[in-house]
């Protein structure tokens, strides 16, 4: 069963005078419970693709459905609230906050159930990650790199969201932090039963995931 629909999405851009199709009628449905990456080369539109179907952005035409349902319908400031949650690459934590209050913040910004001891759910869940409990209580400024990835994820689905986005989330980690944070992405699909996608480059990241997409022509097509 599909949790995201996308039908006939366009999207241009004019660059020097030219106008350039970044999507061109793209159409594509994401399954529930799977691990995505969509692959493509550097200006192909993967992270336009991302902006939109994350409600960042709005397509010149087309509509696209979460969980059955047009998201416009839904309202995109709810959509963005309570359905989805997005990993980026420079991972937008809060930087005078800890690790825990980072993950609690997300919870507070959420109409979806959550649970009402949030500082220990919080710390449960970096734990899980790899985030000690003396490590949440420090400032995300005070983390490495990967350490401050996995808050962001822990942060991601602390808001109890069915659908996580990333774009090029192992960008400025080692091949070591990649693989380790490509295994956590492996663990919200198969013990959590999210749905994950994921914008790369990187081939290494795609071979984790069930299925692999690539983005050609302003179209997804599997791999």
């Amino acid at each position: 069963m599909s949790i995201l629909k996308l039908e006939n999405i366009n999207y241009s851009y004019v660059d020097g005078g030219m106008k350039r199709q970044i999507l061109n009628n793209c159409s594509f449905e994401f399954e529930k419970g799977k691990f995505y990456t969509i692959l493509g080369p550097s200006g192909s539109g993967k992270t336009t693709l991302l902006s939109i179907i994350s409600g960042l952005d709005s397509p010149e035409s087309g509509t696209f459905y979460f969980d059955g349902e047009d998201v416009n319908k839904i309202g995109l400031n709810k959509y963005r609230r309570n359905k989805i949650a997005i990993v980026f690459q420079q991972f937008n934590l809060i930087s005078y906050l800890t690790a825990g209050e980072n993950v609690q913040l997300a919870m507070t910004e959420t109409d979806n159930s959550v649970p009402k001891n949030q500082k220990e759910v919080a710390y449960a869940l970096l734990e899980k990650f790899g985030i000690v409990k003396s490590k949440a209580d420090r400032l995300v400024s005070r983390l490495s790199g990967g350490e401050q990835q996995r808050v962001a994820i822990a942060r991601a689905i602390a808001s109890n969201v069915d659908l996580i986005f990333a774009d090029e989330p192992t960008g400025n980690l080692d091949t070591a932090t990649e693989q380790e944070i490509v295994k956590i992405f492996k663990m919200l699909t198969e013990e959590y039963g999210k749905t994950v996608i994921v914008v790369t480059h990187s081939n290494a990241v795609s071979e984790f995931s069930d299925l692999r997409v690539k983005l050609e022509g302003g179209n997804l097509i599997t791999l």
